[in-house]
């Protein structure tokens, strides 16, 4: 079905946790008391020179990035070849219209004085033509189309950074975006944005399959592996990019602190990519890691780059790369609970199942410090440590609350997985999950490299980061702007304290 904005964030937020096909309420341990704070402070950084991302935004931006007409389904609509590539690199686009012709535009996406995007390159008219239908194998049922390169898009003089490629059909027939990251050779110095691109392909359902439904719905026919060869289901083609990301981005740019950006695959394929980052920033929705991945930021870590996981539920799921008929890591494979007849596992891979489960059981707490603990919740976040740096300028006190904050999943501190010393929790929110009482927690810790690592606990914060007005009003879960303050606020204090400009 087609969604309007405010649909396509209930649908997100509400029915991604029940499409996942687990167990209500995650494990259901008992709820605890908070954890004792410890001091997670870091060493003070010297702060960085001016940094190209002010330069980028302070160039006039372009409201028109937004889609104003999707039009009906199937009019308009494409994929890239890659998902991220260096500037001056080229990119296929893969395009399928029932219009005669149509155009590309790449936005590139950020503060802009509000604005959002920038206007970085337009195409001259393209011809178009409908594309050959999809296929989907027999074994894993993945979908994939066969559709031949329409065009190439030369990404010579473009900034790094998140893009949006625009498709625009003759005679104002449709729109729909094609996502691009044009990714950061280095990221020495910067705080780097990772945008999440294997849980946005593994939600997507283009062509009635995902890593969770089928078209029966739920496990029995879901894909066991899912491909880049085929567009984003979703009113817009852009992923999940725009409700889980794009306002931490806007964010972040508007500080002007220096960014870098890549994908969890670019994190994967590099083991150098992280080398002197500062920071490293998962958004709002990473579920899907491929082991690699983790054990290149356990490694960034390690030497002294800050992490924050800005969602819930991260690093929860462990996957592999395969190629396609398009290039190389261009296929995620999740067998989940169906791990052992997965040819790859019989072949010496790591099983495709949770992080925590067994063989080879490895729980993201470790990591992250919090662990997934469960879905459906809507619940107030409650703030119990307003002393906190984090909070500085918040204005909140001990037990302030904020309604809807906390959901659609969540995380917590449960000592009986691993959990690093002397986490200490900034929010301590009270859940009731069908029933099981339970406790969403913000945290923070202090690894012994001097880097802090900051979990917001809540699958709502960077959604949150744009809600204004009353109740109601921002069409983000009944958030409103009073919590967008506080969030945005905090937000402000940790890329601050990462980028070392909070002196």
């Amino acid at each position: 079905m087609s969604l309007g904005a405010t649909g396509r964030r209930r649908f997100l937020g509400l029915a991604a946790g029940a499409a996942a096909g687990l167990t209500a309420c995650g494990p259901g341990r008992p709820a605890g008391p908070a954890p004792a704070p410890g001091s997670g402070i870091a060493a003070p950084t010297p702060a960085p020179s001016p940094s190209a991302t002010a330069a980028e935004n302070a160039r006039p931006g372009d409201a028109d990035w937004r889609i104003g007409n999707a039009g009906p389904a199937g009019t308009i609509e494409g994929w890239a070849d890659r998902v991220s590539a260096l500037p001056g690199e080229q990119v296929g686009l893969h395009v399928s219209t029932t219009a005669p012709g149509f155009t590309v535009t790449a936005y590139r996406m950020g503060w802009y004085g509000g604005a959002r995007g920038r206007r970085v390159w337009t195409s001259g008219p393209l011809p178009g033509g409908k594309q050959a239908p999809f296929t989907v194998d027999r074994t894993t049922r993945a979908v994939s189309t066969a559709w031949p390169r329409t065009t190439t898009v030369d990404t010579t003089g473009w900034p790094e950074g998140c893009y949006l490629l625009r498709l625009d059909a003759d005679g104002g027939a449709g729109q729909q975006y094609v996502p691009l990251t044009v990714r950061s050779r280095t990221t020495a110095g910067t705080t780097v944005v990772v945008n999440a691109v294997t849980t946005w392909q593994a939600y997507n359902e283009w062509g009635g399959y995902n890593l969770y439904n089928g078209p029966t719905g739920g496990l029995p026919t879901r894909s066991l592996q899912v491909g880049f060869d085929r567009p984003y289901r979703y009113d817009d083609g852009a992923g999940l990019f725009l409700v889980y990301e794009a306002p931490l981005i806007a964010l972040a740019e508007k500080l002007g602190i220096p960014l870098s950006y890549t994908t969890g695959i670019d994190l994967a394929a590099d083991p150098e990519l992280l080398h002197g980052a500062r920071a490293v920033l998962s958004l709002g929705h990473d579920e899907y890691w491929s082991p690699e991945q983790r054990a290149h930021v356990t490694a960034a870590r390690d030497a002294g780059t800050h992490l924050a996981f800005l969602g819930a539920n991260c690093c929860y799921r462990r996957v592999r790369y395969e190629p396609s008929p398009t290039g190389p890591d261009r296929t995620v494979v999740c067998w989940k609970g169906a791990w052992k007849d997965d040819p790859g596992y019989r072949a010496g891979h790591p099983a495709t199942t949770d992080f925590r489960s067994p063989p080879g059981a490895d729980p993201e707490s470790s990591l992250l410090g919090v662990i997934y603990d469960g879905y459906p919740v809507d619940a107030p976040y409650v703030v119990t440590n307003p002393g906190h740096w984090l909070l500085a300028g918040t204005g909140a006190k001990s037990g302030d609350s904020f309604p809807h904050l906390v959901g659609v999943e969540y995380d917590r501190v449960d000592p009986s997985f691993p959990t690093p010393a002397g986490i200490e929790t900034i929010a301590h929110s009270p859940v009731v999950c069908e029933g099981r009482h339970s406790y969403a927690d913000t945290a923070l810790y202090t690894a012994g490299s001097g880097a802090l690592v900051f979990a917001t606990g809540t699958m709502r914060w960077v959604e949150s980061l744009d809600a204004t007005g009353p109740a109601g009003g921002s069409a983000i879960h009944g958030i409103d702007g009073r919590a967008g303050d506080f969030t945005r606020k905090v937000t402000e204090n940790l890329l601050r304290r990462f980028a070392g400009t909070d002196n």
